[in-house]
């Protein structure tokens, strides 16, 4: 139930009186636009359509969606919307309107989550909570209404203050605010490279997507989600974070954005709040309890506490302690690291040894660079390591994110016993300079960022950073090619996620220099399978060509180089197109694998392939390629490799033109399905399964079965919501939402269309998206509203024609043509159909050729001067090609309109007798506009000859 009273900026909106306050007095707003404020308000952050607000507030009235314009000009006048920077209502273009300001509940809000409750964790893992957070709960308040009523706000301060700390905690607080899983943690110490600042946002919001254009597609993404995403430790990448917060802000008025950084990112709508060191006594001689009354000196006793102290603090250990945090500078990080040792060396031990360590604390971020702020805050914990602590803690820094315990013995092992790196690990955890993470069942650890950038100084010093660097690019590198041998190129890589930014690092260092490229050559193959799976298309896009670049000319890598080719091909298909590269890679990539022999290989390339030339629209090549997978696939063991190649076949023979055989084809591999129970149908970025289903759903239609045909065109579309890849969804969408306005029904298919359309825009899936476009038009069209649908189709074909997406042209020139004639532009219509026969018989696409020649009839019947001889001859063309398809409903689509035109010229019995057949010989009898058509003609009775 909605509150009876809430505010928002200077406003208080009392619902129960029907009251719009402003600094507490009343504002002269209309009924109408008072109540399209209180329909915004309860659905604050939501887009809402302009139809629903029609609905709420104009109950049972009729009225244009004008009036929604007019009283929401009123009502931001009121508001003084726009002015000074207030924001309350947006316009969401194609959509609906949306209150985005901040609201404040005047009844008591819900209890705060519960302690331990996890903050949505991807790119990097929200740190663990410290034991407890002390010091900053008035900050961490002040900054969760702060983050709620400005939307920006950057937490700045000085290294191990406390930043990430406080960041962690607001997002924690705020959950019930956005939802829980509207909360995303983007931890930018795992990045060094600029260019991925956007795909690391990417990845952490959930949006698995590969264009040439990422940050717009980012902000595609965001612009309708409301959502709190926290940008941490932002520092060495301020350049780049700084451009995408504010494009982040100006473009996606519903995400809030929590920053971390040394320095204030300086960009439009920013509010920056600059966190203080944790306060301690002023005195230099205080008592214990004047000391325990600041944080910084709680901190410090709560953590040694942890490290071994025992007993209460003393008046006579108050002023060491406090000359320790006076030494701190009150910085957090600091503070806990000298706490750390206390249980070993006491407090007064720990003081001494700060107080020879010369310490330069006394640096600001803004006077200093940030190696030697980190430097004079870690000295002092560095030196109190042991050797082979501060060893390993160096080498530790090479890692970039998360690291398991058998990578920290490979990569800063010296030879030691594992459970000597192990025991020197957990040294490290218990003096906080290491973090432990819980992911799923397994540990993994980290270093903090400030500790491993300090470490890293360190091994840049030494003499072993050239090895480290390379134990840890080859640690990758094997491990990797261990998954590789494991499970090939399309593992399930959930597990390995948390890997991804030590193989960026990886394959930076490899790269980077000419002798160390083959080992970039493998890793790239290796862990193909990692950045495909998160659906990092071009980044894997990048990674492949470099490697391809390097690795022609070899003759002992050429399952590597097959495996790069496939990468290559696929990632850009979806990123580039279906381009002249895609092809090539595949082709080449098939010579490779033929003279080497691997089966596995030719397969996914040659359904790469399959895919690649039914996308592009060559349907008769399609299927002499699925013809070349079969015979593959028939010398495998695979019972999954047997039923993907009927399905294969399958689309072949219906895109090709023989629904008979195809049928057969796909039935065969259900049947193998269902002896051989679950079976991985996942090749080349695509689900054969889902693939086989929307074309068991058209066939079922084509062969007479329209209602079934139906049904499972549903099912399918309702199953692929939960597809793993973005590209399943939508092409079960676009491919079996034509089944249902085949049959006519405009009803269920407009909400599939829009998210599908919304879903490809999202993902950057661009041909999918034009293909999405087409649908909707052809659904305007079929409605009634010819205009908009024409020129949605126009835009449609613009997008299929520059990702050379031929497999829908032909049906969205046909739905234009149709579109055109309903707009009385009937030359145009003519031409437009005419050129797509043409076209469609040039390059075999046969499996148009009815439907387009049966629109080329009702285009000359509606002409100004109708043409029913031509018009007769266009329908019995379509006849003909249909039946030689066995495509029982185009023939019958063709011939209710052909029997309409006998029945007007007096050939009552030739109609009834071209009609009767093909309505009988229909499964089911109803489903579809035409079989209820073919009753009414039928149930004619015939004229008496003239």
């Amino acid at each position: 139930m909605a509150h009876m009273t809430v505010s928002f900026g200077n406003f208080r909106l009392d619902r129960a009186s029907r009251l719009l306050l402003q600094d507490g007095e009343p504002v002269r707003v209309g009924s109408r636009a008072l109540d399209l404020l209180i329909a915004l308000v309860d659905r604050a952050g939501d887009v809402v359509g302009k139809h629903e607000l029609l609905e709420l507030v104009w109950q049972g009235v009729v009225v244009d969606e004008a009036a929604v314009r007019v009283h929401l000009a009123s009502l931001r006048r009121a508001l003084g919307d726009g002015r000074d920077g207030a924001r309350y209502i947006v316009n969401v273009a194609g959509r609906g309107y949306s209150f985005v300001a901040p609201i404040t509940q005047d009844e008591p809000k819900a209890p705060p989550p519960q302690a331990g409750l996890q903050v949505r964790r991807s790119t990097g893992s929200m740190p663990p909570p410290p034991r407890p957070i002390i010091g900053r709960e008035h900050v961490i308040d002040s900054l969760s209404e702060l983050v709620l009523a400005r939307r920006f706000i950057s937490i700045v301060g000085s290294g191990g203050i406390g930043k990430t700390t406080v960041a962690a905690a607001v997002a924690e607080k705020l959950l019930s605010d956005f939802d829980d899983e509207n909360v995303v943690f983007v931890d930018f110490g795992a990045v060094s490279d600029p260019d991925l600042v956007p795909g690391a946002v990417t990845s952490a919001v959930g949006c698995a997507i590969g264009g040439a254009d990422p940050v717009a597609e980012l902000l595609t993404f965001l612009s309708g989600k409301r959502m709190l995403i926290v940008f941490d430790s932002c520092e060495h990448l301020v350049d780049r974070t700084s451009h995408l917060a504010g494009e982040v802000y100006q473009r996606a008025p519903s995400v809030h954005m929590l920053i971390t950084s040394r320095e204030s990112l300086r960009v439009e709508g920013e509010t920056v709040h600059l966190l203080s060191p944790l306060a301690y006594p002023t005195d230099e001689m205080p008592t214990a309890a004047e000391a325990l009354a600041t944080p910084a000196v709680q901190l410090f006793m709560d953590r040694a506490a942890f490290s071994g102290l025992h007993g209460e603090l003393t008046d006579g250990d108050a002023p060491v302690v406090v000359e320790i945090c006076r030494r701190a500078d009150g910085i957090a990080l600091a503070i806990e690291l000298a706490a750390s040792r206390v249980g070993t060396y006491g407090i007064r031990g720990v003081a001494s040894l700060l107080a020879n360590a010369e310490l330069r604390l006394v640096g600001r971020r803004n006077v200093v660079p940030r190696h030697q702020t980190l430097e004079a805050m870690l000295d002092w914990s560095f030196n109190l390591l042991a050797q082979d602590e501060q060893r390993i803690l160096c080498r530790l820094s090479a890692f970039v994110g998360l690291f398991t315990m058998e990578a920290a013995g490979s990569v800063a092992g010296d030879g030691e016993q594992d459970a000597e790196v192990a025991a020197t690990l957990a040294s490290l955890v218990d003096k906080s300079l290491v973090w432990v993470h819980l992911v799923g069942e397994s540990v993994f650890y980290r270093l903090p960022d400030m500790t491993r950038a300090y470490a890293r100084a360190k091994l840049d010093d030494s003499d072993a950073s050239g090895s480290i660097a390379e134990r840890h690019a080859r640690y990758f590198a094997a491990l990797f090619k261990a998954i590789a041998l494991e499970h090939g190129a399309y593992t399930d890589i959930d597990r390995y996620v948390p890997h991804v930014g030590n193989v960026r690092k990886a394959l930076e260092w490899s790269f980077s220099s000419d002798d160390r490229h083959a080992v970039g050559v493998e890793l790239a193959a290796d862990s193909a399978s990692l950045f495909l799976g998160l659906w990092l298309l071009a980044e894997c896009r990048h990674w492949s060509r470099l490697a391809l670049g390097d690795i022609k000319g070899t003759s002992d890598k050429t399952e590597r180089e097959v495996r790069l080719l496939e990468v290559l091909a696929l990632s850009s298909m979806h990123t580039q197109g279906n381009s002249q590269e895609v092809r090539a890679a595949l082709e080449r990539g098939l010579d490779l694998s033929e003279a080497d022999g691997g089966r596995l290989t030719r397969l996914h390339l040659f359904a790469g392939l399959n895919i690649f030339l039914t996308r592009v629209g060559d349907f008769e090549g399609a299927l002499a390629v699925a013809k070349r997978f079969d015979v593959i696939a028939r010398g495998s063991d695979s019972r999954g490799d047997h039923a993907i190649a009927e399905w294969m076949l399958g689309s072949g023979h219906h895109l090709a033109g023989d629904q008979v055989a195809a049928w057969e084809h796909h039935e065969r591999g259900f049947r193998i399905e269902a002896d051989t129970g679950d079976l991985d149908a996942d090749i080349f970025g695509y689900n054969h399964r889902l693939r086989a289903l929307l074309g068991r759903a058209r066939l079922l239609w084509l062969l007479g079965s329209p209602r079934s045909g139906c049904e499972l065109a549903r099912a399918v579309i309702d199953e692929s919501a939960n597809a793993r890849h973005p590209t399943n969804y939508c092409i079960c969408v676009l491919y079996c939402v034509p089944v249902l306005l085949w049959s006519g029904d405009t009803e269920w298919s407009y909400t599939h269309i829009e998210r599908a359309l919304a879903h490809a825009e999202r993902h950057s899936l661009f041909p999918y998206a034009g293909a999405a476009l087409a649908l909707k038009g052809e659904w305007l069209v079929m409605t009634g509203e010819e205009l908009p649908g024409v020129e949605d189709l126009r835009r449609a074909l613009q997008l299929l024609h520059r990702e050379n997406y031929g497999i829908v042209v032909p049906a969205t020139l046909g739905a234009l043509a149709r579109g055109l004639v309903d707009c009385g532009r009937y030359d145009e219509a003519r031409a437009t159909v005419d050129a797509a026969i043409s076209s469609a018989i040039e390059v075999g696409q046969k499996f148009y050729l009815p439907d387009l020649l049966r629109t080329q009839g009702e285009i000359l019947l509606r002409q100004p001067c109708p043409d029913a001889e031509a018009a007769e001859l266009a329908f019995r063309r379509s006849i003909e090609h249909a039946k030689a398809q066995g495509a029982l409903g185009w023939e019958l689509k063709a011939a209710v309109p052909l029997a309409h035109l006998l029945f007007q010229q007096g050939r009552d019995a030739e109609a009834q007798a071209l009609l009767a057949p093909i309505y009988d010989a229909h499964a089911e009898k109803d489903g579809t506009r035409d079989l209820t058509e073919a009753v009414n003609i039928l149930r004619r009775a015939p004229r008496e000859p003239d």
